[in-house]
């Protein structure tokens, strides 16, 4: 649990390039994104196992927060000026981007809706997949009791409640009562879908093999480079839902073949953690004032870190499902060796 708390905001914020690597401001940092981005991705999972449902209720309900976070919390999908006190350049980026995939009458922009995809899959569910990668023997139960759900659901609300206060109100933006309506009953729509979602069994599988997890791995990368260097135009709108949509349909189909081990759901995870922090070297302005050298040896460093993280989730779980081969083969063994000693028995 303590490392998705920890995995889940480094994912969602520090990989993308922006943040300088500062070991001492990276942790002060975590003291607001563990609560507030952590404590999310451990209760989605929380539902999720629980309820015995799988990923498309964590995809959903990723999606759900993602519009708390950036409807509500926030604010920045309907704010045109949200980056205005931070940086005048970035300032003027953001409403130029804003204005060119505006979409008329929800005062929201099309290619800022790509934050709300960044939520569900850098926050929720990449970090999720990870996490459960290291630990498959525990990956499929809660991992918390009441007071445990309870303790963590209240350090969200700290954590958003302290956004708001000292981040989003001081940008001088509100919500108006339209807008708020309109995405709590998206969110409440979102949520309510999440939870419809059947129980998983087990169904039959495909004749066909699905690929090695390698290879899954390799797609995802490729197909989310395309979302992180799509520019904020509907052509990239469109390049964005295409490379996604792709995605998803690959998963989708392979999944239902023989052979899809949690593995590959790990190579699904590893392609935008790889793909956001291998763009991070391309990132032209990092927060603060970092020299060239600086900003690179930040960005390996972070790149290390994922590639460490996932060769050691990789280990983990290979030698769990190998450790279940054998196990699934022993009784057959056994079977085999005493139909030889009745024959021999017989023989004598």
């Amino acid at each position: 649990m303590v490392g998705l708390l920890v995995l889940s905001p480094i994912a969602a914020e520090y990989l993308s390039g922006y943040q300088v690597f500062n070991p001492l401001v990276l942790l002060g940092y975590l003291g607001i994104f563990v609560p507030l981005y952590g404590t999310v991705a451990v209760l989605i999972r929380e539902v999720t196992r629980r309820s015995g449902r799988g990923w498309p209720t964590i995809l959903l309900l990723g999606a759900a927060f993602g519009l708390i976070q950036a409807g509500l919390i926030d604010q920045s999908l309907f704010n045109p000026g949200y980056l205005d006190n931070d940086d005048p350049t970035w300032g003027q980026a953001w409403r130029q981007e804003r204005q060119a995939t505006l979409i008329p009458g929800l005062g929201i922009s099309a290619s800022h809706l790509g934050f709300v995809t960044g939520y569900i899959i850098m926050t929720i569910a990449a970090p999720i997949a990870v996490v459960e990668a290291v630990v498959p023997h525990r990956a499929d139960r809660p991992w918390l009791g009441r007071i445990g759900l309870v303790v963590i659901g209240v350090l969200y609300l700290l954590g958003a409640g302290v956004v708001f206060a000292y981040d989003t109100r001081p940008r001088g933006f509100l919500l108006a009562p339209a807008q708020l309506i309109g995405t709590a009953v998206v969110v409440a729509a979102l949520i309510t879908a999440a939870l419809a979602l059947p129980r998983r069994t087990a169904g039959a599988a495909s004749s066909k093999r699905a690929p090695r997890p390698w290879l899954v791995g390799v797609a995802a990368v490729a197909l989310s480079v395309i979302p992180n260097q799509a520019p904020a135009t509907w052509g990239g709108v469109a390049m964005t839902v295409a490379a996604l949509g792709l995605l998803g349909g690959l998963v989708l189909v392979w999944s239902r073949r023989s052979g899809w081990e949690r593995a590959h759901v790990l190579g699904v995870a590893a392609g935008p953690l790889l793909a956001t922090v291998a763009i991070s070297f391309f990132v032209g302005d990092p927060l603060g004032d970092a020299s060239p050298v600086e900003r690179y040896l930040s960005n390996t460093i972070l790149l290390a870190g994922v590639v460490a993280v996932l060769a050691w989730a990789w280990r983990r779980t290979r030698r769990a499902q190998t450790g279940v081969a054998a196990a699934d083969e022993r009784p057959v063994r056994d079977t085999m060796g005493a139909a030889r000693d009745e024959l021999q028995i017989g023989g004598r």
